[in-house]
């Protein structure tokens, strides 16, 4: 098919061409874009927090009268929950991955005022943690027994000892030095000295959105709060068994406080995720919306085409031209305007996801998204050009013989 013919009558009746192929570049722009947003959105929805999250689930108790004994609350609890069957390990600590309420801090490898810290996320736990969250230890020790103390509410100091996640000990060691860290000193509080023990390979904070969330740290305390998180992790299979089985063996237990808060860690993940999620379907649903308006732009463009070109269409025909040919003219009409617009698309995908990174704090799209869309654009084009082109294949020569 030759596009020089094709080209000059486009330049005739030039008005609707231009139309759709801004209507095509606009799609592309907004289509690519999003696409980006959702393939961020998507990449952190997926990241793994570093705990057995199927078979984990957590539960709070909470005190209301002055005979409530937080301390003896707390180990009689932690007793009892280890010792049911069915659970593989049980702690008190002060947050929840992901649950979007937790505590942070700054640790800092040199002491002082004027030093810059590295924010982390702060977990209070015990020796069962690795055990209970399903942790991997990659480098040092762990804490024992013997280092597990008790922080009151009003208490601002910290234990001599913590542990850390690898993406915390990137951040402040180096990332390919990340292992030196173990048994090296660093400062929470700007000045108060704390030993990394232990290397742990992921655990992620309370939040989220934090670009952080990687960096955490276990400090080896339990909580006395007045209200007590206990996180419980189950036998595979054995979770929605154990929880009503947990809850009434809690609030049987003591008389002196109320148990609430029930969840899972996948329900956790779901809350967290819930508009990430939310705005993926809403992005879903624009790009849908916009190739359905674009199609029904070019069939319409090509509809009002052939049906002005009929007679000239069996003027062809009856001149030796095939239906091949007639829909071959279409097509190729249409692939010369998607073509335009593609093109005028690809700058504006590219400017606009420039303005979006420097407005909006966003990540650049990944290149191949650029020429992916101009594809698909293509292909959309093509296809919602085929019902009129057939059409137009299906005009019989003695049309030319009319007079309108």
């Amino acid at each position: 098919m030759q596009f020089g013919p094709i080209w000059r009558a486009l330049m005739r009746n030039k008005t609707g061409a231009i139309l759709i192929a801004l209507q095509v570049a606009v799609t592309m722009a907004i289509m690519v874009n999003a696409i980006s947003i959702i393939q961020t959105r998507a990449e952190a929805m997926a990241r793994p927090s570093g705990i057995d999250e199927p078979n984990i689930f957590y539960i709070s108790s909470i005190g209301f009268n002055d005979a409530f004994n937080e301390r003896v609350a707390v180990e009689e609890d932690l007793a009892a929950l280890r010792a049911m069957p069915g659970v593989v390990d049980a702690l008190q600590t002060n947050s929840v991955p992901l649950s979007g309420g937790g505590w942070s801090m700054g640790l800092q490898t040199e002491p002082g005022d004027d030093m810059d810290g590295v924010g982390v996320a702060v977990y209070f736990v015990d020796d069962h943690a690795l055990d209970t969250y399903d942790l991997e230890l990659v480098a040092g020790e762990f804490f024992s027994p013997t280092d597990i103390e008790w922080r009151e509410g009003s208490s601002s100091t910290w234990p001599d000892r913590t542990v850390i996640t690898v993406a915390m000990a990137e951040a402040l060691f180096g990332e390919d030095e990340w292992r030196s860290g173990v048994g090296k000193t660093v400062y929470i509080n700007n000045n108060e000295p704390m030993t990394v023990t232990g290397i742990i390979d992921r655990m992620q904070a309370a939040w989220n959105g934090w670009d952080g969330v990687e960096r955490t740290m276990l400090v080896p305390q339990r909580t006395l709060f007045g209200s007590s998180r206990y996180i419980i992790r189950a036998e595979p299979g054995l979770r929605d068994e154990l929880m009503p089985q947990v809850e009434e063996m809690l609030a049987q237990s003591n008389k002196d406080r109320i148990v609430r808060g029930l969840r899972t860690m996948e329900e956790t993940r779901e809350r967290s995720y819930r508009g990430d999620a939310s705005m993926i379907k809403l992005l879903m649903f624009t790009i849908g919306l916009l190739l359905l308006i674009t199609a029904l732009g070019i069939v319409g463009l090509a509809s009002f085409s052939v049906s002005r070109r009929t007679k000239q269409i069996g003027t062809r025909r009856a001149l030796g031209a095939t239906r091949a040919d007639i829909a071959g003219y279409f097509m190729s009409e249409n692939l010369l305007i998607s073509g335009m617009g593609v093109l005028l698309g690809a700058a504006l995908t590219v400017g606009l996801n420039m303005w979006m990174v420097d407005a909006f704090d966003l990540d650049r799209m990944e290149v191949w998204l650029v020429p992916a869309a101009m594809g698909v654009l293509l292909v959309v084009g093509q296809l919602a050009v085929f019902g009129p082109a057939r059409r137009a294949s299906s005009v019989p020569p003695a049309v030319a013989t009319r007079t309108v």
